[in-house]
């Protein structure tokens, strides 16, 4: 069994790194594996987002990786300095449910629990 940690880097809205990253955790919790932590960094913070009204016909994969991690206690982790760089988050703006603010820190004691990085 391998304990695997996730980074997302893309923006979400304008690549399929959080689909890839959630197909990724879903086939490996599927086998048996183990998902230490999913880690939003750059331009990947956008998910983080809880004013993101995306079209009716848009499936919303921000939602259903909070869902998931949700479910298997995954901790679901975005890099607060740069949501607040983005305008992501803020004083007044609060983050999606069940996204988690951390800081590189926090990442970088985390990479000892793990076997693999996986980067999206």
């Amino acid at each position: 069994m391998t304990r695997f940690g996730l980074l997302i880097t893309s923006n979400s809205y304008a690549s399929q790194s959080l689909a890839s990253a959630l197909l990724f955790a879903k086939t490996a919790v599927e086998h048996g594996h183990q998902i230490d932590h999913i880690f939003l960094y750059q331009e990947a913070v956008y998910s983080a987002a809880a004013n993101i009204d995306l079209p009716a016909d848009e499936p919303d994969i921000s939602a259903m990786l909070a869902s998931f991690c949700h479910q298997h206690c995954i901790p679901l982790l975005f890099c607060i300095t740069a949501a607040e760089k983005r305008g992501v988050v803020s004083d007044t703006l609060p983050a999606r449910k069940g996204y988690i603010a951390a800081g590189l820190a926090e990442f970088a004691m985390r990479q000892t629990n793990i076997d693999k990085l996986v980067q999206f």
